[in-house]
């Protein structure tokens, strides 16, 4: 008796364990990344002219039509104020520019006289040929200073012309030029509220269709690789009590370099999703909103499946403890896909068969093992 009593005390007992059913069922794996909206289609609204801008009345949010709306306006800028000194040192070119004419005319009146005396003398051999060419050139020269001098009257004349229309009057400046909204949709940001003057090409309105929206996704390169065109996409964390869908619609071709919070430096690609979800079932989303992004690159509904933690690498192969007559057998497996919690069984394992969860060191082969609940 006190044997029986002292083999029962010393006899190993069975380690107790958590277990996992074999089973058949929906499986898919997916890329988890952070995503912001953004709208598809947005136009930024410049100023065509130069000019002093009007108050802009719009505010964010407020909705404009296309061809219609008008978001801004832009006046003629007002004249330069003219001082008397202004006036009289153009007055004063003026005059000098118009004596200056008078002289160079006398003196091309002088030099062509000369001219007709000097080829008359030359025809009758009286002055040599150097002296004719002198007063060919004299004459020349005075021709080209009066059209020089004429040249210079006009321009004073014109400068003091364009002075006494600008302080007369301004019905000759150009009309108020009207922007009006190139699409319908809403106003996003209103680059220049107050009224100022603005050059050509100066950024006003930016304009965008809320409804139109698409989500840029940045996952690791290796993961856009594996991505195709059409996978379906779920968006949580939105602020919505479901999920929203949404399709791959493109992965851009060019990477980029991105230093994660760790410090390490990651290459990614932008992944771009169009939304599925109808406008009306997500209003109060609108432009860069982050979302939780969960791209289904691989799904199978009838797929035989293990809990992740039930497996562990041994070697080159995968391997996991089945439960069989209360003892804990090795068993090698074949895994295919992974949804990260539960993973595809290829070969190795059978449906309903129960395996040890997170076996560690304290179980091996042929052990004898206890179920747990949890």
């Amino acid at each position: 008796m006190l044997i029986a009593l002292l083999i029962a005390g010393f006899w190993p007992k069975p380690v107790p364990v958590e277990s996992a059913e074999v089973m058949i069922g929906n499986l898919r794996a997916t890329v988890n990344e952070e995503g912001k909206t953004r709208i598809r289609q947005r136009y930024v609204v410049s100023s065509p002219v130069s000019g002093q801008l009007r108050r802009i009345s719009f505010k964010a949010g407020a909705e404009v039509i296309a061809h219609q709306t008008v978001i801004a306006m832009i006046d003629p800028l007002l004249p330069t104020l003219l001082d008397v000194r202004t006036r009289a040192t153009v007055e004063a070119r003026r005059d000098t520019a118009a004596a200056n004419l008078e002289r160079v005319k006398t003196n091309h009146h002088f030099a062509a006289n000369e001219l007709h005396r000097f080829e008359k003398l030359f025809a009758s051999n009286t002055i040599s040929v150097q002296e004719l060419e002198s007063a060919q050139l004299r004459e020349s020269t005075a021709a080209k200073e009066q059209v020089a001098a004429e040249s210079e009257l006009r321009q004073a004349e014109a400068e003091l012309q364009e002075l006494g229309a600008i302080s007369g009057s301004t019905n000759n400046l150009c009309p108020t030029t009207e922007i009006k909204a190139p699409a319908t949709g809403k106003v996003l940001r209103v680059f220049e509220e107050n009224a100022r003057v603005v050059t050509a090409g100066t950024p006003l309105v930016e304009i965008g269709d809320p409804a139109d929206l698409e989500v840029v996704i940045e996952v690791l390169s290796r993961d856009g690789a594996a991505t195709p065109i059409g996978a379906k996409v779920e968006f949580e964390q939105w602020g919505g009590g479901t999920p929203m869908m949404g399709r791959v619609r493109i992965v851009e071709p060019a990477a980029f370099t991105k230093v994660s919070a760790l410090g390490v430096e990651e290459q990614r690609v932008n992944v771009i999703a169009e939304l599925l979800t109808p406008p009306e079932q997500r209003v109060n989303v609108g432009d860069n909103f982050r979302v939780e992004a969960k791209i289904i690159i691989w799904e199978a509904p009838d797929a035989l499946k293990v809990a992740a933690g039930s497996l562990f690498r041994q070697e080159d192969h995968w391997a996991t403890f089945v439960i069989g007559n209360g003892r804990a057998q090795l068993r090698t497996v074949r895994a295919g896909r992974s949804s990260g919690t539960e993973m595809q069984v290829l070969d190795g394992l059978k449906r309903g068969e129960q395996v040890i969860l997170y076996p560690g060191s304290r179980v091996h082969a042929g052990q004898r093992v206890k179920k747990i609940k949890i």
